[in-house]
């Protein structure tokens, strides 16, 4: 790209405008400020040795650091739940020794699939009179691509105790807890129901 040459009439503006201009500095034209390298400091030997050897490691630490407060898994949070059924139901229960009357499998659904599945599944079975049933959700896959906000681990396994919780299900279901190990663990639920008015 060449450059144009200015015209006289742009000369004449360029000039009535230098004359009114002030200057930043008061610095002869064309000058250029010299950088300066920081000189080099030499340490003898037994100087960085002397104050490496004052080094602990730690010493000027303010303490311990505060730990991760962080939100406590679903096992946790349902079995810190109050327990609403008989105690020696509830530990039989939680050992086993109970059996479900009922199962359903969700476990491959959709939420569009699971929930109407699972609504009708828990309303006909409470119908029935029958007081314990099994849901099966599957423990999940971890499905976390990486992105900045983290991807829960087993979708279902998250949605069914909240969907237990909520209408039209909420006020027939007295205890939701994970099952036990030869009932499929966590990837499964003990609903035990309220009996029939």
């Amino acid at each position: 790209m060449t450059k144009r040459k200015l015209s006289k009439d742009e000369q004449d503006l360029w000039q009535k405008v230098a004359k009114t201009a002030d200057p930043l500095h008061d610095l002869p034209p064309n000058f250029a400020p010299k950088t300066a390298l920081p000189k080099r400091i030499e340490v003898s030997k037994p100087e960085a040795q002397a104050s490496l050897s004052k080094f602990k490691i730690g010493a000027k630490s303010r303490g311990a650091t505060p730990g991760n407060n962080l939100a406590p898994t679903l096992s946790e949070r349902l079995a810190e739940e109050p327990v609403r059924m008989d105690q020696k139901a509830f530990q039989r229960l939680k050992r086993g020794r109970l059996y479900p009357e009922a199962r359903i499998d969700l476990h491959g659904m959709t939420l569009d699939q699971a929930h109407p599945a699972l609504t009708g599944f828990v309303m006909r079975s409470y119908a029935e009179g029958m007081r314990l049933v099994l849901v099966i959700t599957g423990k999940g896959k971890a499905r976390d691509d990486g992105g900045p906000i983290p991807v829960r681990f087993g979708v279902l396994k998250h949605q069914v105790p909240q969907w237990l919780k909520m209408a039209p299900l909420g006020p027939i279901v007295l205890q939701v807890t994970e099952a036990h190990q030869k009932h499929g663990g966590s990837g499964a639920y003990y609903v035990y129901l309220r009996r029939v008015r």
